[in-house]
């Protein structure tokens, strides 16, 4: 087993690349930037090259001209570098759980080329770490049929699944540059009212899941006074941090790696990652792992928080698109939305604002059309606005429709009622 990596300039190590092949890209704070650009600068030499990934950072050049005539996006989620040429039809999306996409990899129903990741310096027994973005890179790492890494002294070393022997990994490039991060904005009051709902749902002992931005931030803000929380999650940012020098965080109640905050990935700033580099408090994990309903059921009192762009008034949730554009990704939300509530004491909740920014209610008579339903209406139990909480769990379509319209913005209210009414035909 060869202990050194063989390193070679950027242009060097993509030239194992040909025409018609299928590339995975490392995503989130992993992105390998350097990598992917030196791929675009030979659009000219390629045709038909499909580029696979999930929520990646950085230009993606791979979607703009000159360079997008040589390549094709089949991405797994829509961020926001990609959003435009998915819907402008120079990509295409995927529809799947988090949990499954491993399983396009390991069941050779998209077979991979090449694998282009990011990782730390290896230590002095040859192992890498593939940092702050596990999720489904370990799959393709299996599957793939070359491997070329983005070797980085600021990628923090994280204890878990994530690692990778040099023996591996064919061509490797070295690069120091400061991983992506992200800041914290200050939430607005909306947010603050919302993250004050949800955080009065939330127990002692509870095993939480919940993403990034001005809510979940809030949300987490709000649990200063709680105890014994745990996090198994399918990513985390700096709000946990508070948390968990408060020992508000110490995961004791949790049935899986209890005393461990479990993730598949974290975007954050230098601080979340300086917390998570060599700190065996945290495992990362792939998403098969995170993501699974089976797993996330044995945990008790586990609180999904998740977010949503509509919900009609049967409780149907949009999460991924505006009508017929694809926003971004089913994601790992029926995952965790499913293990919440079949958890002992589980409580899987949705927490989004009662307007958009212009003012459109975001509880709406029907689903626009073309949105996709990414979660049923028979899997939605807590809704939260910044007018409070309701649970739908038990309700029929005509109560579920008042309880809706009472968290719905005033202004919208009228309108809603007269919709149920056209709707169910009797006054709700």
């Amino acid at each position: 087993m060869k202990n050194e990596l063989k390193i070679v300039s950027p242009e060097e190590a993509v030239k194992c690349i040909s025409s018609g092949n299928r590339i995975l890209i490392q995503g989130a704070a992993m992105t390998p930037t350097v990598l992917v650009d030196a791929l675009c600068q030979r659009y000219k030499e390629f045709e038909n090259v499909e580029v696979i990934h999930m929520h990646t950072e950085g230009e993606a050049l791979y979607t703009e001209e000159p360079y997008r005539s040589s390549f094709k996006i089949n991405s797994c989620f829509v961020g926001k570098n990609v959003r435009q040429a998915v819907n402008s039809g120079y990509g295409d999306y995927i529809p799947i759980f988090l949990s499954e996409v491993h399983l396009l990899f390991r069941r050779n129903i998209l077979p991979l080329d090449v694998a282009i990741i990011q990782v730390s310096p290896p230590d002095k027994h040859g192992y890498c770490s593939l940092g702050t973005s596990v999720d489904v890179v370990i799959p393709a790492l299996e599957t793939a049929k070359m491997v070329i890494a983005q070797v980085n002294p600021r990628v923090p070393r994280t204890h878990g699944d994530g690692i990778i022997h040099v023996s591996k990994i064919d061509f490797a490039i070295e690069a120091d540059e400061p991983i992506y991060c992200s800041s914290i904005k200050t939430p607005t009051e909306v947010e603050i009212e919302i993250g004050r709902h949800v955080a009065g749902l939330v127990e002692d002992g509870a095993t939480l899941q919940m993403g990034i931005g001005g809510i979940p931030n809030v949300v987490l803000a709000n649990l200063k006074n709680h105890k014994r929380l745990g996090i198994h999650t399918e990513m985390f940012s700096d709000g946990v941090l508070p948390l968990v020098e408060a020992g508000v965080i110490t995961g004791e109640e949790k049935r899986v790696k209890p005393g461990k905050i479990v993730s598949c990935f974290a975007v954050g700033s230098q601080a979340l990652y300086d917390f998570m580099d060599d700190n065996p408090l945290v495992d990362m994990k792939e998403a098969a792992y995170t993501n699974d309903t089976a797993i996330i059921r044995k945990n008790p009192k586990v609180t999904a928080i998740n977010s949503a762009i509509e919900i009609d008034l049967c409780g149907q949730i949009c999460a991924d698109t505006i009508g017929k554009f694809q926003y971004s990704g089913v994601g790992g939300q029926m995952d965790f939305i499913r293990g919440a509530s079949l958890s002992p004491g589980g409580k899987a909740i949705f927490a989004m604002p009662s307007t958009t920014n212009k003012g459109i209610s975001k509880i709406v008579p029907y689903l626009k059309e073309g949105a996709g339903v990414t979660t049923t209406r028979a899997h939605v139990h807590y809704v939260a606005t910044e007018y409070g909480v309701v649970d739908l769990f038990g309700l029929n379509l005509k109560q579920r429709a008042h309880a809706l319209i009472s968290i719905a913005h005033p202004d919208h209210r009228e309108q809603l009622e007269r919709e149920a009414f056209e709707r169910f035909n009797a006054m709700v």
